[in-house]
């Protein structure tokens, strides 16, 4: 038996926000991030309607980008003493995670941050509150999932919680708010969009009910996202549903090794200032990891059909072929959105360094270990073919070199 669980509502289209206004409860905390939200106004709109609801508001701001364990701590003791029965995290996908996790904390005190890692291992939720997620980024999905990642900065390692009942029971998909983002946060996001549609296509746990939305999410984002990036406001609106679409289906079919490595070189380098932001991470692994995936039969099938529905190979090809012409319009989109292509050269236009932020005897000397937490990764299960560590650790070679896959 499977299952297929999204919000219970989703509201979308400019001025969505104020669905917020219908809210029943007594008391609302809202968690945001940085400023982005309050100077352009939505904060401030998004306290006003749930106050014209009837309800007291409290703020929980500052949350940082990669949000930490420590974070999610400090904002469930806010809510536990608070006590609202409705939290709506507005901004980015990481206050969303955050308050996701804190969700957790709030409603179960005794829950470790190790327990709430336990894939698919939570229990109820809703006995004090629930949970509206308002999107500000065009990537994450996050309002739309099942999933959360935090940061535990002492291991370096981003750990994702993975269980339905984090779903938002509400996901507000305003597409104003997206029209604030800046050009690369664009870039980043939308690559992680399209990773998303894509591994949830290929994932061994793909269903009729998650195909769909997924590639038409993929034509979506194929027709606009370098639009979007370039400055062309409806394709960013269309843009933010795009990704809403690649959420539902992932969060459903689940995702592959893309986000398991991911989520482990993410904030493994930290202590060399190196930050590996999640779309770009995205950006530079998948082309990789199409590759070597396709060496699966079933896999390199299904990319053939991504490939039919973007047209930009010859339904006659071969799918070897097909796969060939997945990678190389990847690659051409990376160019087109300024991302590198490798670990080696990422940040080497921020940093006077020829190896970029992350420095090669740094990243040999922690390959191990990164391959061994990669496989370890709650998205590793669902991806189509399972790597052993050493061939994680050539995977992970390749997306540092930039060379091709041939195992």
């Amino acid at each position: 038996m499977a299952r297929f669980t999204l919000p219970r509502d989703v509201y979308h289209g400019k001025g969505s926000l104020e669905a917020l206004k219908t809210f029943k409860g007594k008391k609302a905390i809202i968690c945001v991030g940085g400023g982005s939200m309050k100077r352009g106004g939505f904060l401030g709109r998004a306290q006003q309607y749930l106050e014209e609801a009837g309800m007291e508001v409290k703020l929980f701001e500052g949350i940082e980008s990669d949000p930490s364990v420590e974070t999610v701590m400090k904002g469930a003791a806010v809510m536990a003493e608070f006590e609202p029965d409705w939290i709506v995290a507005i901004g980015g996908g990481s206050p969303i995670d955050a308050a996701k996790a804190m969700w957790i904390k709030y409603e179960y005190p005794e829950c470790t941050f190790e327990d709430m890692c336990k894939v698919f291992g939570l229990p109820e939720l809703r006995k004090k509150a629930h949970f509206c997620a308002v999107s500000s980024t065009s990537g994450t999905a996050t309002e739309v999932t099942a999933f959360s990642i935090i940061t535990d900065y002492e291991k370096g390692i981003k750990f994702p919680i993975a269980d339905f009942e984090i779903t938002p029971d509400v996901a507000i998909v305003d597409p104003e708010l997206a029209e604030t983002m800046p050009k690369k946060l664009v870039a980043h996001t939308g690559m992680d969009a399209i990773t998303h549609a894509i591994e949830a296509y290929v994932s061994t746990a793909n269903c009729e009910f998650t195909d769909p939305l997924a590639i038409h999410a993929v034509e979506m984002i194929q027709a606009d996202l370098v639009k979007s990036y370039n400055g062309d406001m409806d394709a960013r609106d269309r843009m933010h549903y795009a990704q809403c679409l690649a959420g539902m289906a992932f969060s459903n079919a689940l995702l592959g090794i893309v986000h398991s490595m991911a989520h482990k070189t993410g904030a493994v380098f930290a202590d060399q200032g190196a930050h590996i932001i999640h779309g770009a991470a995205n950006a530079m692994y998948l082309p990789k990891v199409v590759a070597f995936n396709a060496k699966d039969p079933t896999a390199k099938k299904r990319y053939g059909v991504i490939v039919d529905y973007m047209g930009i190979c010859d339904k006659g090809a071969s799918d070897d072929e097909k796969v060939k012409a997945l990678i190389a319009y990847l690659r051409k989109m990376n160019d087109d959105l300024n991302i590198p292509h490798g670990i080696g050269t990422y940040g080497a236009d921020a940093l006077p360094c020829e190896k970029g932020f992350v420095p090669e005897n740094i990243f040999l000397e922690r390959l191990h270990d990164i391959a061994v937490n990669a496989i370890a990764d709650a998205c590793t299960g669902s991806n189509p073919r399972q790597p052993s560590v050493e061939e994680m650790e050539k995977l992970l070679k390749c997306c540092y070199y930039d060379t091709e896959v041939d195992f």
